[in-house]
């Protein structure tokens, strides 16, 4: 809807829904922290073992089906955050047998509204990004059928990999990939859903850390960051963070490639949080000024303090790992806990910029008022 002048107002409407993923958000990390000793609030304390899903299902989930659901443009399609958040809520609140189905009927959602885009838009990066929400679908189907998180974990993983190729492939179009590079982006593909679909076998995690060791490689080449990190401000920051990201991923496929991953294990947490926080949360450092914006109709102005949190990110993980690998529980703890420092800069550092673009619009709307 749009107001006087054709100013868009903005879509509070939808804050209800994003306020659920965030409860997951913190209620993840706070659990997460609480596996390694941290002292944390009952709440989170109490769903440590569900750090992975509340991360994944509860938050990704809801954030990539409501920005799913926007451009979709269909009242049906936000059903998928809210289930996602009911999801949560009933994992908060004791009901563990039932948060799989929740998580499962809200991937479903997303599974449906992504394939009628692809539908309306017949490209291979939709086909990427539909592909990206069965794989959500599969793991909690099979989370819902009673398997262990560490055992479906692969097809949560490509659920948020392939989501970002694919958003990234679609960027390409500005700096088209030759058609050798298209084929090798689909053979990495499908050596990924191969790999998990031999997830059991004990080198079914090894083919998957080097499809991502190759996703990696065809983003740093293709992918137009390259070009625009050059540039200034707003652009050089999303630059620097996918590229960051991209590095992030390589680590995680080469750690799977390299060493076995048993659950609880120093590569095994290594891995994970590689691509799960280096990767996916560089991603999302350097898209919610374009997300926040296209979701909730509000300004997301561009500061430099944004690399705050960019780089307590990168180096808090760079501890968290050097823990893992040398067997140091300290460094890896104090590096869990300067990562959460980091989601909640980039959380601080993002309100704070739609405070500043709420002002900015409101002494433009006064100004053009006196004139």
């Amino acid at each position: 809807m749009s107001g006087a002048g054709g100013v868009r107002r903005p879509a509070w409407e939808r804050v209800p829904l994003l306020v659920l993923g965030f409860v997951a958000l913190f209620t993840g990390m706070g659990a997460g922290l609480a596996r390694l000793g941290w002292p944390m609030p009952e709440a989170a304390a109490t769903a440590a073992a569900l750090h992975g899903p509340l991360m994944v299902c509860g938050f990704f989930g809801v954030v990539i089906s409501l920005e799913r659901a926007v451009a979709i443009g269909r009242p049906w399609a936000y059903l998928a955050p809210l289930l996602a958040g009911i999801g949560t809520g009933a994992a908060l609140h004791g009901l563990g047998a039932a948060t799989p189905w929740f998580y499962l009927a809200a991937s479903s959602v997303l599974l449906v509204a992504s394939l009628l885009l692809l539908r309306r838009q017949p490209e291979l990066f939709m086909a990427i990004i539909a592909l990206a929400s069965g794989c959500w679908t599969v793991g909690a189907a099979l989370w819902a059928a009673g398997a262990a998180v560490s055992a479906l974990l692969g097809w949560w993983i490509a659920f948020l990999v392939l989501t970002i190729a694919g958003e990234r492939l679609e960027l390409s179009r500005f700096m088209p990939p030759s058609r050798t590079g298209q084929r090798v982006f689909v053979g990495v593909t499908v050596t990924l859903l191969l790999a998990l679909l031999a997830w059991a076998q004990p080198w079914g995690p090894r083919l998957f850390g080097a499809a991502l060791l190759a996703l990696a490689a065809w983003l740093l080449r293709y992918d137009i960051a390259r070009r625009t990190v050059r540039q200034a401000g707003l652009t050089r920051f999303i630059a620097v963070c996918l590229l960051s990201g991209y590095f992030w991923l390589a680590v995680g496929g080469a750690i799977m490639l390299a060493q076995p991953l048993a659950p609880g294990g120093g590569a095994y947490d290594a891995a994970l949080h590689a691509l799960l926080l280096g990767f996916v949360f560089a991603m999302v450092f350097g898209h919610a000024p374009i997300i926040f914006p296209a979701v909730l109709r509000v300004a997301v102005p561009y500061h430099p303090v944004f690399y705050a949190h960019l780089v307590l990110l990168h180096a808090s993980l760079l501890l968290r790992l050097g823990g893992d690998a040398a067997g140091n529980p300290a460094w890896t703890r104090w590096g869990a806990l300067l990562s959460a420092l980091a989601l909640i800069g980039f959380i601080l550092n993002t309100v704070l910029a739609v405070l500043r673009g709420a002002r900015g619009a409101a002494r433009q709307r006064a100004t053009s008022t006196t004139r």
